[in-house]
């Protein structure tokens, strides 16, 4: 028997528990920047709903984003540190695939995109067939400038009316858990895909005015 724990916070921070690929638990919690206060209380919580305790979890998948820098460090870094203690390694894979996935299981009929809040008036976003694979790479751009291709994923309110709404709103962390194996393995690098909003300041400028050589 083998338990899968599946975590990600590229958005909001859910956390799903499959047996044997099927899924078990799961615990989301709907807020964006909770994610240090809120996630490992979430993987308690959908432990103690599975039946098992944290040291029962075999493999662990992660979402790896794209999303805003803090929130996906923080599910990346717990998942490498849940995985280095339990002595197992942990399978990264992009956030945006779980979602095509999801949407690909429920019978998609053309190609897509899933799409995320990038904030900054811009959005995450990946195209794939029919049939959940990647035909590009993850991107950031303005709602505008993606393909006239139908969407799926948590598009914000501001941008709807410039798509054509289909298929899941949200990430499954169940099917990230139970699905991972199916998906194309994202290594070790998170999806950024742009700098941190916050960043390391630079050397200061002296007040002080600059004395001429006489």
């Amino acid at each position: 028997m083998t338990y899968t724990l599946g975590i990600d916070t590229s958005h909001h921070v859910a956390v799903g528990i499959a047996r044997d690929g099927e899924v078990v638990a799961r615990s989301v919690v709907q807020d964006s920047r909770a994610h240090v206060e809120e996630l490992m209380p979430s993987v308690l919580r959908a432990c103690a709903e599975a039946g098992i305790a944290l040291t029962d979890i075999d493999e662990i998948a992660v979402g790896m984003g794209p999303g805003p820098f803090t929130g996906l460090r923080v599910g990346v870094a717990t998942a490498w540190t849940l995985a280095h203690t339990a002595g197992i390694t942990p399978r990264g894979v992009c956030s945006l695939d779980v979602v095509a996935r999801q949407f690909a299981d429920a019978g998609a009929s053309a190609e897509f995109i899933v799409a995320a809040d990038a904030r900054r008036k811009e959005l995450y976003w990946r195209s794939y067939g029919a049939d959940g694979t990647p035909t590009g790479e993850p991107q950031v751009s303005a709602p505008e400038s993606l393909p006239q291709l139908p969407v799926a994923g948590a598009v914000p309110e501001a941008y709807r009316h410039l798509f054509t709404l289909q298929g899941p709103t949200e990430l499954d962390p169940g099917v990230l858990a139970a699905r991972w194996e199916t998906l194309e393995p994202a290594g070790d690098e998170p999806f950024y895909l742009r700098q941190a909003d916050a960043t390391v300041p630079g050397k200061p400028k002296s007040a002080l005015p600059r004395l001429r050589a006489r």
